[in-house]
Parts: structure tokens; sequence; C-alpha cells
């Protein structure tokens, strides 16, 4: 990946970003489509609900991933960051959205009560709280103008993505195999983080340290 990108043109690095995000959506398109035409299993707009929200906790744990790749295997995919973390937040918002539209009906009363009601579902509305000033920032000005208080916002991801594993496990009766996958991915990814610097010092050390053989010149 870290040879590809580097071999790859300017013009053809752009394209590749927004290739990410046509590909990224297909999902979505594929749901709507299934449910649209009666080719959705039991409760159709649940099942749509599920599969966008189940594809926003696959896109934030790919945005999560993307430092650890490059740190522990050298892919350095740091260009499709922003776009992993905007379509997380794209498909927060679609299964919100569907939530609201297709399952309430716009009945904001009973919205409400749902939320006060049932825990997985104001966890779920914190998570997407906090993605939006992160969506609103992912851009270069907002870099720029906000400086260091950038990076500190945007740690923000590490809570929504431990909000969106246990806004998932709640939402099922039993959980199972597949909860407990996704829960267990986002545990190793935010163990990651406190354990990096540590990491990172060590390979920097080993790395001056590494002494040059006559096989290697």
């Amino acid at each position: 990946m870290a040879q590809l990108q580097a071999a790859l043109p300017q013009r053809l690095r752009r394209v590749s970003v927004w290739a990410l995000y046509a590909v990224g959506l297909i999902p979505a398109t594929w749901g709507f489509w299934l449910g649209a035409t009666g080719r959705l299993p039991g409760n159709p707009v649940k099942e749509f609900e599920h599969l966008l929200g189940l594809w926003a906790l696959r896109f934030l744990i790919a945005t999560l991933a993307i430092t650890p790749l490059r740190d522990l295997f050298g892919i350095n995919a740091l260009r499709y960051r922003r776009a992993l973390g905007l379509l997380a937040f794209w498909y927060v918002l679609m299964h919100f959205t569907a939530y609201m539209v297709l399952d309430q009906y716009l009945n904001f009363a009973a919205i409400l009560e749902d939320i006060a009601r049932r825990p997985f579902i104001t966890i779920g509305m914190a998570g997407l709280a906090m993605l939006i000033p992160l969506a609103l920032t992912s851009n270069r000005w907002s870099i720029r103008k906000l400086g260091r208080r950038w990076g500190k916002l945007h740690r923000l991801v590490y809570v929504i993505a431990a909000a969106g594993a246990l806004h998932y496990a709640m939402s099922v009766k039993v959980v199972g195999a597949q909860q407990w996958f996704y829960i267990a991915c986002i545990a190793l990814l935010l163990a990651w983080r406190p354990l990096r610097p540590l990491f990172m010092r060590r390979k920097r050390a080993g790395a001056g340290g590494q002494r040059v053989t006559p096989d290697q010149i």
C-alpha cells in the first residue's frame, strides 16, 4: 500500500479517495434497493437500520486502524483516513435518519421518549452528537484554524467508537459472536493508543542503533 500510494501520480491519488467514497456508499445503496423491492428478510426497516449501523461501526474501526497499520506493518493509508471517518459519519447519520423517518415516522414525542427510556439509543445519540463537530472540522481550514486543539478534538473518535460498540451490543437481546468480534476489534484499537508511545520509542531506538553490515551497502 505504501509503495503503491507513493507510485501513484497526484491526480490518481485524488481519484482513489473519491473512489473510496463511491465504493463506501454501495452498501447503503444496495440495502435501500433491497428494502424498496421487498428483498430484506423479516422487518425490512429494522434490517436496513441494522445494516447502516453496522457499516458505520466498520468504517469507525477502519479509521482507527490506519495508525496501527502504519506503525506495525508500514502500510501508509493516511490519505484515506478522512474519507473513512466521513463515511462513518454519513452512515451514522443515515442510521439515525432511517430510525426517525422509516421507524418512528418523525414522531418526535416517541423519539424523545425512546431516547430517555432505552439506554442504547441514548448512547447512540451521544455518539452522533460527538461525531458532528468531527465531521464539520474534517478539512484543512479547520486544521490550520484550530491548531493543536484540532488533534484534541478528534481524539473523541475513540470515545465514539467505544459508544458505537456498546450501542451495537445493547441493541440485541443476546450478545453473540458477531457483537463480541466488533467489541474486541475496538478494544484492541483503544488499547493500542496508550501502548503506542512505548512501541514507537523502541522502534526508533532500534532503527537508530542498527548497525550496517557490508552486505547491506
